[in-house]
């Protein structure tokens, strides 16, 4: 469905055409190849700021340049333990805090 003729839609009626309701299969796997990508795409600019190539942080984090590329463009989702590796190879630390309310 084209969206770029300037004109105001409801933007969740244009994701349930797109994607299907909220709360499908079809919506769910809609989200989470969006939520790969864009996690690729935060440890790709963490990699091109720290300057280092995909065959070094490969190295560092004990797997492949094939491998890292997947996770950059979101083909693939690295298990926990080889994110942590990832963040520990890009010099980065997960920090998990309880939000105060």
């Amino acid at each position: 469905m084209p969206t770029n003729d300037h004109k105001i839609r409801n933007y969740d009626l244009v994701l349930d055409e797109t994607f299907g309701k909220q709360g499908t299969p079809e919506r769910a796997k809609a989200e989470e190849e969006a939520y790969n990508f864009y996690s690729g795409q935060i440890l790709q600019t963490a990699r091109k700021e720290a300057k280092i190539t995909q065959l070094e942080l490969a190295n560092r984090a004990h797997t492949t340049k094939s491998y890292i590329s997947k996770i950059e463009n979101g083909i693939v989702t690295p298990t926990v333990g080889m994110f942590y590796r990832i963040i520990a190879a890009l010099g980065m630390r997960v920090e998990i805090v309880k939000p105060m309310y």
